[in-house]
């Protein structure tokens, strides 16, 4: 009962600074510093986790993958490819739905803060002249945007969750896939009904940029994210040696002199970067040479404690209570290693649904927020849409649980 004490303070502890928009890299070092005082972890030990955390392959790999797609996101960004991707979008879909959605998926490709409130205005645009309430506007803005987190290797998430777990990134992906997919069919139950299919109608441009300059086919935009998921899906190669293949691919492509290319790949080593990764690493090794997963462990065994329920509540009120991925990812997961008694694809698959689905209904989540004041949006009218649709994920989540 001890421990579960102890875990209960930490735990209370990371979700409280998370709340306080503490970087989640200083709020898990904060929580490794609280479980090596209730522990009272040895000096030798203490200097033992710490090596083992900075020498660690995952750790170095990590670092490089999260730096790298910093460096990718300023390249995409600068060079107008997310832009171009847009426009091909409408120049290729005609129904009204698939153009609606398209502005808020594309956008969300990106893992950049504050997206949502870009495609907000693309999203209000496309729906001029239709019968749609600013809650469903909301909705469509806020829920087509986050299918890839489940997904897309360009997300912290899903690379802090193999890393930590040690699962393939791929088997983590496909295992996810169920629930990125029942995004999207529940976002089309839940919106855009008074929409027929079969009118057709094209969007030529929501804003006047320069992209239309270009002499190469605004398809070639999305060959960057394309070659990431392949290598990465495909070929089974290391996500930072695909980010790292395509950077260098977008250096020569677009003619970078070595200034500009030495100031992307800079904008990618960020202090945050560092104490996101050597935070999330410390805190795992932490509880685990603390003696905190033993004890665990022996306790939820020894006590009869089911292991789904768990594997449910700690993610989803960590996602809850933070809005935000790796904030449910480094906190939770490490624990829920200590009771799984390893890591099993089902089970983290599962866990990793339920902490997204936290993330997905938390008021405090900044997607959320921003999308519901562009609209001047009722929260109930939005969450009226969100909870079935959470909902349904979670029976699917259930479903592969079991399959798997």
């Amino acid at each position: 009962m001890l421990d579960i004490l102890k875990i209960a303070v930490v735990f209370a502890a990371i979700l409280i600074f998370l709340r306080l928009k503490w970087n989640i890299g200083y709020v898990l070092l904060l929580a490794s510093g609280l479980l090596v005082i209730l522990y009272l972890m040895p000096i030798p030990t203490i200097l033992s986790t710490i090596k083992s955390t900075v020498t660690d392959p995952v750790t170095i790999k990590l670092f490089f993958a999260l730096t790298l797609i910093k460096s990718l996101e300023l390249i995409l960004r600068e060079r107008q490819v997310l832009a171009k991707m847009m426009e091909a979008s409408r120049n290729l879909l005609k129904r009204k739905k698939a153009v609606i959605i398209s502005m808020p998926m594309l956008i969300g490709l990106l893992p950049s803060l504050g997206g949502a409130y870009f495609s907000a205005p693309m999203v209000d645009e496309s729906t001029k002249g239709l019968k749609m309430s600013p809650e469903e506007k909301g909705f469509i803005n806020y829920w087509f945007r986050h299918p890839w987190e489940y997904v897309l290797p360009l997300y912290p998430g899903i690379l802090l969750a193999s890393a930590i777990t040690k699962i393939e990134l791929r088997s983590l992906i496909l295992a996810n896939s169920t629930y990125a997919a029942l995004i999207l069919i529940t976002g089309f139950l839940f919106s855009m009904r008074n929409i027929k299919d079969a009118e057709m109608h094209r969007y030529k441009k929501f804003t006047h940029s320069p992209i239309h300059s270009s002499t190469h086919s605004p398809l070639w935009s999305f060959l960057p994210v394309t070659l990431i998921l392949i290598m990465v899906m495909v070929l089974h190669i290391e996500l930072h040696y695909a980010l790292g293949f395509t950077i260098l691919m977008l250096f020569v492509f677009y003619r970078f002199s070595p200034k500009e290319a030495f100031r992307a790949i800079r904008h990618g080593f960020t202090p945050d970067v560092i104490v996101i990764v050597f935070g999330t690493m410390l805190f795992k090794f932490t509880m685990e040479n603390s003696g905190a997963v033993a004890h665990l462990s022996q306790y939820f065994t020894e006590k009869g404690i089911p292991l789904l329920p768990v594997l449910f509540i700690l993610p989803f009120i960590s996602g809850l209570l933070t809005g935000i991925t790796v904030g449910f990812v480094g906190g939770t997961f490490p624990l829920l290693l200590s009771l799984a008694g390893g890591a099993h694809l089902n089970e983290i698959t599962f866990a990793f649904a339920s902490g997204f689905v936290g993330v997905l209904l938390s008021p405090v989540h900044l997607c959320f927020v921003l999308t519901r004041e562009y609209f001047k949006a009722d929260i109930a009218g939005i969450y009226r849409k969100t909870i079935p649709g959470c909902a349904i994920i979670m029976a699917g989540a259930l479903g592969v649980y079991f399959i798997l």
